[in-house]
């Protein structure tokens, strides 16, 4: 398996998205790695936004990758190569959310929100680590929140990740996920509010360390995705996708 680091050294530095994917669309493999490799971590935390597990977000991951490297064909640059690539890693979640029926009950994305204050997450208990140690207190306050967001309703969990850790403006999550920004904006708002019922002021604090990507996943998740595209041989095509 090509590493990160013999991967860069065998592409041209500072080559665009767009440069990456008429690369990918002649088969060359390093430059999907490569790619890969750049939002591995984003698209992993959407995924796993959405489906709360991190098997599941992994191989849905996996999943989009490859759909992505068969249809890059479509991909003609007339919008960002990480909102197509978002798009499709949102799809596949989805998809798998519906396939497998583990969800009993999820807010669609493109329906407006309804009897929020009667919503089972607004109960949420307040609970807070009582810890002597300072960097105890911070690890179970990074803990508590992946759970807090766990909670969320899909549509509030989905656009905090994707606003709040990832930092994606108003406009692409609003692309990614085919709502309008003032959408976003108010699941953000809702999300917020929810959050800070259950961590107030801890919240700030450990956003940044939420569902960290570890780099052997990074590793794992790439090898996986080639292996799998080497035992299809399935190469890229123009096709358009179903």
């Amino acid at each position: 398996m090509t590493s990160s680091n013999s991967t860069a050294s065998t592409l041209p530095t500072g080559l665009t998205d767009l440069a990456l994917a008429e690369r990918i669309g002649r088969g060359d493999q390093l430059a999907f790695e490569a790619l890969m490799r750049k939002y591995n971590g984003k698209l992993f935390r959407i995924a796993r936004a959405i489906l709360k597990d991190d098997s599941d977000a992994e191989d849905t991951l996996q999943d989009a990758y490859l759909e992505a490297y068969r249809h890059i064909g479509d991909f003609r640059g007339g919008s960002e190569l990480a909102t197509w690539l978002t798009r499709i890693v949102i799809n596949q979640a989805l998809m798998r959310v519906r396939k497998e029926r583990r969800r009993t009950s999820i807010l669609p994305f493109r329906t407006a929100l309804t009897n929020e204050t009667e919503s089972p997450e607004a109960q949420v208990p307040d609970q807070r680590s009582e810890s002597a140690s300072a960097s105890v207190i911070r690890e179970e306050t990074r803990r508590m929140l992946e759970r807090r967001i766990d909670e969320l309703p899909v549509a509030f969990r989905t656009v905090f990740v994707m606003r709040e850790v990832e930092e994606m403006s108003v406009e692409e999550t609003a692309r990614c996920l085919s709502i309008s920004p003032a959408t976003v904006r108010t699941r953000l708002f809702r999300a917020r509010a929810l959050l800070r019922e259950s961590l107030a002021r801890d919240i700030d604090t450990a956003t940044g360390d939420v569902f960290a990507f570890a780099g052997a996943r990074c590793d794992r998740i790439v090898a996986a995705v080639v292996a799998r595209l080497n035992s299809d041989h399935s190469p890229a095509t123009d096709q358009p996708a179903s």
